[in-house]
């Protein structure tokens, strides 16, 4: 998504780009600290920033199918244990993998925030019982010996009828709505040649990559930058509201610490 702009492949209208690449979690605990004019969140961490921070309509992970899943290790059958006594691993606690859990899985053990790259192998040693995944996870942990326990994603749709919000791009709301606007246009601009010449970022996203098979990663593009990257639309906005109406109910009220079988708990969609 960033590829064109960060390179001047399209017009940028004057803005230029000093740029630092980071793990999701970490993104969210600065922009808590507002340490950059524009930055990726997932959408759960910008919920707690929404006064400082305004997100785009452009650059968003937003889609159907795409969620989260909570694995355990093949044949373990952990979901059978006493769920208080679990431990969890999430891709940092200001993930929407870890809001996800908690609103799926109310009263579920205790979350283990960790390195999103690294809770398959936490899983596997058995340092924790299940863990929530997150990127290319999804298409790797049953060849690595995993098993899935709830896709996060299809719980949520199921729920609510709405595609799922993981993350998106915002600007420092101090820098004015001029800025907003110019920075949204730009990178619909940047996402749009990407469409247009996949392959002219296949370098730039391979040095990043955490993956290096080349078919993790442009399935990995595939899944996550869609038609709401371009443009949120109502549909997207929909269900951002609707992520932020169960974040506030279900999750900062306290309904996280309810211990409800999973499929039992409150309909978020429902009168949110």
């Amino acid at each position: 998504m960033f590829h064109a702009m960060v390179h001047g492949l399209v017009d940028t209208e004057g803005l230029t780009f000093d740029v630092d690449i980071y793990d999701v979690e970490e993104l969210n605990e600065r922009a808590r600290r507002s340490v950059y004019d524009a930055t990726k969140l997932s959408y759960h961490g910008w919920f707690g920033v929404r006064s400082t921070y305004e997100m785009l309509n452009a650059g968003s992970a937003l889609g159907w199918d795409c969620g989260p899943l909570l694995v355990r290790r093949a044949g373990d059958g952990a979901e059978r244990s006493a769920p208080t006594s679990l431990r969890i691993a999430v891709p940092g606690r200001f993930t929407t993998g870890a809001l996800l859990c908690s609103l799926a899985y109310p009263g579920l053990g205790e979350q283990v925030p960790m390195l999103f790259s690294t809770i398959e192998e936490a899983v596997l040693l058995g340092a924790v019982d299940l863990g929530v995944l997150i990127h290319e996870g999804r298409f790797t942990y049953q060849e690595k010996g995993l098993s899935l326990v709830c896709d996060l994603g299809a719980w949520w749709q199921d729920t609510t009828g709405c595609p799922i919000p993981l993350g998106g791009i915002a600007v420092r709301r101090a820098l004015g709505a001029d800025f907003a606007s110019v920075f949204d246009r730009v990178l619909h601009r940047s996402i749009s040649y990407a469409f247009a010449h996949p392959e002219a970022s296949r370098d730039y996203v391979a040095s990043y990559a955490r993956e290096l098979s080349a078919d993790i990663q442009r399935k990995h593009i595939d899944l996550f930058v869609n038609r709401f990257s371009l443009d949120l639309g109502e549909e997207g906005r929909k269900a951002v509201d609707t992520l932020y109406r169960c974040y506030e109910r279900d999750y900062l009220r306290g309904g996280r610490e309810e211990t409800l079988p999973h499929g039992q708990g409150r309909q978020c969609g429902e009168g949110a």
